[in-house]
């Protein structure tokens, strides 16, 4: 995440928390942290906002083609939040060359303004911080590819064979959002829930479509946008352009410059599985398309096209909510010495400190190095540093008024230079057994995944994969020794992948964002 506070006077005042608590005044007198008046709630703004929401799959890091290029189509577009699929490790070099100042690499979301990701959110959502201690929440999500339903549909296979697909291998990977993020409107914040669905909607394929495309044969209630229109979201490009046979609104494929071995073709079907849903107090006022020239309702043409998807994007009048009381870190694995960035929304009353303590401590646990007085103010950032720190985990603390603990997020401290550990819980397995992966260290990326390659894989960016798996953002780095993250490998987490694995010798990689680039590695075989 890019993030950047802004020094008044000096703040790191490194003594115990009571102390802190007793000089709250002192430091709001001399500024303390960047943040709200510290003697007044912020107010919601008057009007609705305006903000432009952009989805973009950039293919394979945007380097496909041309970077230049994709950097070109956002600033044509000049969105004010990108969300981003396969951005791989290019998220920050993308906002850096546009002029973002703002970025989540671990959510791959670029903005103009603050991103805070909440502990409790596990990855799921981040907030984007529009006005001091008001946000919108923002969740971007790339559904597998596997078994394309139009591929299905033009092959012959029955309405009930395709939605049973899509039921098993790309319906399950939206559950969490659509359980985590309802509870965000009831409480007044606008949510976005935006990505590379790699599925189409049923408001594209009616009665009145059926039949005007060789893979649109038939009315089809589309299992993953029935369910996020069941949970309260609106397709922004359909409450634009409610029309289907007015505006197709097609994503992909985008006629890009033929690119050996990865290029769709001119036969594969066309579709509109790049979507931007809302849901709570935003409504979409337009909608546009960025793409290659001459493409069908490309407002913003960038020649040559750098990626296989069009961009879409929507922009809303948006009334922003409040900001939930929390703290999030920023990074949440930083190399000892290194600071990190802590953002907070304190409870009525506001804050008197942020503190650094083990895990589960409490406030009188707090280390006497670090420890911030941050005064009353309702929100805003401090600069944390670490070099006093040993080397593993912490929580940082909200501490309010009587030694309230208003909210903890957690961190790591890591040493200069450490990498990734992966491991599994055997070197050999039965055919068909689950296989339990650990790692350790490991950055917090949403779309961070494990990749299973025959032992003589020597690049994964060249050999293909077997069976796979995303992280999701889990266990996101730890001291030596600790498990950061666990799951199971097998035919439940694996659907339409090759399974079982065959007798053989296999090498298991920990690779980075939805890319190709590895940072851990281990081998098993299997009997």
């Amino acid at each position: 995440m890019g993030t950047h506070g802004r020094r008044a006077c000096p703040r790191h005042v490194i003594v115990g928390l009571t102390f802190l608590l007793a000089c709250a005044s002192l430091a709001a007198a001399c500024g303390g942290a960047s943040g709200d008046s510290p003697t007044a709630t912020p107010s919601p703004p008057a009007t609705p906002m305006t903000l432009k929401v952009m989805e973009f799959n950039i293919e394979y890091g945007g380097t496909t083609i041309d970077f230049a290029k994709v950097v070109e189509a956002v600033k044509a577009a000049d969105p004010d939040v990108i969300g981003l699929e396969e951005a791989e490790t290019n998220t920050s070099r993308l906002a850096k060359a546009a002029g973002y100042e703002y970025w989540s690499n671990a959510m791959q979301v670029v903005s103009r303004y603050p991103l805070l990701e909440p502990p409790d959110a596990h990855g799921s959502y981040l907030f984007v911080q529009l006005e001091p201690g008001f946000c919108i929440a923002l969740s971007n999500v790339h559904l597998p590819s596997d078994a394309p339903g139009p591929t299905m549909i033009r092959k012959g296979k029955t309405a009930d064979q395709v939605i049973a697909m899509e039921d098993k291998v790309r319906l399950p990977y939206i559950q969490t959002q659509l359980e985590v993020l309802p509870p965000l409107v009831k409480q007044g914040i606008p949510v976005f829930l935006l990505g590379d669905f790699n599925a189409p909607s049923h408001l594209d394929y009616t009665e009145a479509v059926a039949g005007t495309r060789d893979y649109v044969k038939y009315p089809l209630e589309w299992p993953v946008s029935k369910a996020v229109e069941a949970a309260g979201f609106v397709d922004s490009w359909r409450a634009v352009f409610p029309d289907p046979l007015q505006s197709l609104g097609l994503t992909w494929w985008a006629a890009r410059p033929q690119v050996d071995g990865s290029n769709p073709g001119p036969n594969a079907p066309q579709d509109r599985i790049d979507f931007i849903y809302s849901a709570g107090p935003a409504k979409a006022t337009a909608a546009q398309l960025a793409g290659e020239k001459g493409g069908p309702e490309v407002t913003f043409a960038v020649k040559p096209w750098p990626s296989d998807h069009r961009a879409v994007m929507t922009t809303f009048a948006v009334t922003p909510g409040p900001l939930p009381v929390m703290i999030a870190v920023s990074p949440q694995v930083a190399t000892v010495g290194d600071p990190v960035t802590a953002f907070y929304k304190a409870a009525p009353g506001g804050a008197a400190a942020v503190a650094v303590v083990p895990v589960d401590g409490a406030p009188a646990d707090a280390l006497e190095s670090p420890a911030i007085a941050v005064g009353s103010a309702h929100s805003g950032s401090v600069e944390v540093p670490t070099q006093a720190l040993d080397l593993g985990k912490y929580e940082l603390l909200l501490v309010g008024a009587g030694n309230a603990v208003q909210a903890r997020a957690p961190f790591w401290v890591q040493a200069p230079g450490a990498k990734p550990l992966l491991t599994t819980d055997k070197t050999a397995y039965a055919s068909g057994a689950p296989m339990v992966v650990t790692w350790e260290r490991a950055p917090a990326n949403r779309w961070d995944w494990l990749g299973v390659y025959k032992a003589t894989a020597a690049d994964p960016n060249v050999d293909a994969y077997l069976i796979w798996q995303y992280t999701g953002g889990a266990g996101s780095g730890t001291s030596a020794g600790t498990v950061a993250g666990a799951m199971t490998m097998d035919k439940a987490t694996v659907e339409g992948s090759p399974w079982p694995l065959p007798t053989g010798k296999y090498v298991l990689y920990y690779l980075l964002a939805d890319g190709y680039e590895w940072v851990a590695k281990t081998t098993f075989r299997v009997n």
